[in-house]
């Protein structure tokens, strides 16, 4: 949206019996936050939906719960990447691939839906931990196994060394 692709076609694919999957591409401009992208996607067919019954367009369609935008972040992404088999829901026999999330916090407090909290209220912070074919890869909010402080290093580095080239400046304020 924000590149001027257009309105995402969310309703358009259920229209045609799809189901979308969701995901981020674009790193440099929009964080990879599945949280902010469920949220989005959640409000954006409802928003267009609800505007079209306000000027009284009849047989519309029906509104996204939560439920069904958390499985476009999950089975549904899975099955895009021809992935449904190993990973997308807790089936014996797939990968254990877990995020485990804080319901615990102010910000989604009390809990009334477990679904629409996820979508709705949360974001990456309440991320607790992360397993990925079965091995603990972020454990109480940390990342396990990664010295963040060198890949941050690192990485700034990098940027410094590319837009050197590019003859830009860097400017964080402005």
């Amino acid at each position: 949206m924000a590149m001027g692709h257009g309105y995402p076609a969310i309703q358009e694919a259920l229209d045609h019996g799809l189901r979308p999957s969701l995901s981020s591409d674009h790193s440099a401009t929009v964080a990879q936050d599945m949280f902010g992208i469920m949220r989005a996607a959640f409000n954006l067919q409802r928003l267009s939906v609800l505007q079209r019954a306000r000027v009284g367009e009849k047989n519309l369609p029906p509104l996204l719960n939560p439920r069904e935008v958390l499985e476009f972040a999950t089975i549904e992404g899975a099955r895009c990447a021809a992935l449904d088999r190993k990973v997308g829901t807790l089936t014996p026999g797939k990968d254990a691939d877990i995020l485990m999330l804080r319901y615990d916090r102010l910000d989604v407090w009390p809990l009334n839906n477990a679904h629409s909290a996820v979508v709705n209220l949360m974001n990456p912070s309440h991320i607790d931990a992360v397993l990925i074919a079965g091995k603990v890869r972020k454990w109480r909010g940390a990342l396990v196994g990664i010295d963040t402080d060198r890949a941050m290093r690192e990485a700034a580095a990098a940027r410094e060394r590319v837009m050197r080239r590019a003859g830009f400046k860097v400017e964080l304020v402005g």
